[in-house]
């Protein structure tokens, strides 16, 4: 029942947090530092990913992001993935655990190229890359949880 609640909850904050971003191209801690901790409690409340899990995940997810982040900003003097993206990655580690966070990655980078390439083709300018964050975070989590995958 908990995972129901949570999952809606998540769906309103997702839905805010690609607008915002769409808009701004910023995604402000107010809304990914309570997803963070949100992930740790649900870790420490339900069946599904460990706590240890969610940790590992949290900090290899946002990690990642900001490893990837430095090295484009060191090597173009401009930032190409920002630290909102990098917390929104740990949220989804700490809600998924560190095992899931491939398919999050595939799903928004997939979608985000497709996006790009349809984009680029009349514009020429960045796109936001929270909203396929979002899409990939929720699709896994959802079907983690009500489909048919199996956390690690």
């Amino acid at each position: 029942m908990l995972n129901i609640f949570a999952t809606l909850g998540l769906s309103v904050v997702l839905a805010r947090l690609a607008w915002i971003d769409m808009q701004t191209f910023r995604l402000p801690d107010r809304y990914t530092l309570p997803l963070i901790a949100a992930g740790l409690f649900l870790s420490m409340a339900e069946d599904g990913v460990s706590p240890v899990a969610s940790l590992i995940g949290g900090a290899v997810g946002y990690g990642l992001f900001w490893a990837v982040g430095h090295y484009y900003f060191t090597r173009h003097s401009a930032e190409g993935l920002g630290l909102g993206d990098a917390k929104l990655f740990a949220a989804s580690g700490t809600w998924l655990g560190f095992g899931l966070l491939p398919y999050v990655l595939l799903i928004a980078s997939v979608g985000g190229v497709i996006f790009a390439f349809l984009v680029q083709q009349r514009e020429r300018r960045g796109i936001a890359f929270g909203p396929w964050l979002a899409i990939g975070f929720l699709t896994v989590w959802v079907e983690a949880n009500f489909g048919k995958f199996t956390v690690f």
